[in-house]
């Protein structure tokens, strides 16, 4: 499979995993790999590098590298296109935004990309990227037709088609900013009908949404805009320490 899934699967055995998203355009080389090393010291378990659109190679590069030499943490980026692909990083989550009204970002993007994440040595770890409302800018962007954030039944089709086409993780994202994370109802569904490790980002800003998520199932917590607003803070702390609880670290 590839030695960072060896890595996520054998410490997801232990319990639930936490990803800090540093988007390379607002946090560049050094600062990346400053947060990088924080990060990892408070218990992060990989850097997801993306946010913003049009964040060209050299800059992820540039970004992956820091990371990777901040500490032993995986530099996984968080894709908008071929061209933010870097050889710099461990891994590239290889993710389908399934409920999008554009092709290119269900599959034709991926044609595009395969061929260079295979040159560069890339690990892709498949992923079936599904957007809750509000969804935000992903959701804008991404030309997606939200999930009702009272419609677990619709997340649950979605995710199971994605493990039964053979995609290795769901996420689950409410959108960066999102003023709540995704429902509590919607991750119990979705955890219960799958196979394979459920990811939930978008809107987690305390150790009680952290707590709520765990609670409903999820495995890997991802944070980034709360880290963005008050660095590795108390908000971030907060949702750390009960990752690491779970975890008995």
């Amino acid at each position: 499979m590839g030695k960072i899934w060896d890595y996520l699967t054998e410490r997801l055995d232990e319990g639930p995993l936490h990803f800090t998203l540093v988007d390379p355009d607002k946090s560049p080389g050094r600062a990346a790999g400053a947060i990088a090393k924080g990060a990892a010291e408070l218990g992060s378990d990989a850097i997801l590098l993306g946010g913003s659109t049009g964040i060209s190679r050299a800059k992820m590069g540039a970004a992956a590298k820091a990371v990777k030499s901040a500490g032993h943490i995986p530099a996984i980026i968080f894709p908008e296109g071929p061209a933010s692909l870097t050889p710099e990083a461990d891994a590239v989550l290889f993710m389908s935004l399934l409920n999008s009204r554009n092709l290119d970002l269900v599959i034709r993007l991926h044609a595009q990309s395969a061929p260079a994440i295979r040159a560069m040595g890339l690990e892709p770890i498949s992923l079936g990227y599904l957007v809750i409302a509000p969804g935000m800018r992903v959701g804008e962007v991404g030309q997606v037709d939200v999930v009702p954030r009272d419609r677990p039944d619709v997340a649950v089709g979605y995710a199971l088609a994605a493990e039964l086409l053979g995609m290795r993780m769901i996420y689950l994202e409410a959108g960066s900013g999102a003023p709540a994370p995704v429902p509590a109802p919607i991750v119990r569904a979705v955890r219960d009908c799958l196979s394979i490790p459920l990811i939930v980002g978008g809107g987690i800003r305390t150790g009680n949404d952290a707590t709520a998520l765990l609670d409903a199932g999820a495995q890997i917590l991802v944070t980034g805009t709360v880290t963005e607003e008050e660095g590795l803070g108390v908000g971030f702390q907060s949702i750390l320490s009960e990752v690491r609880r779970r975890r008995g670290r």
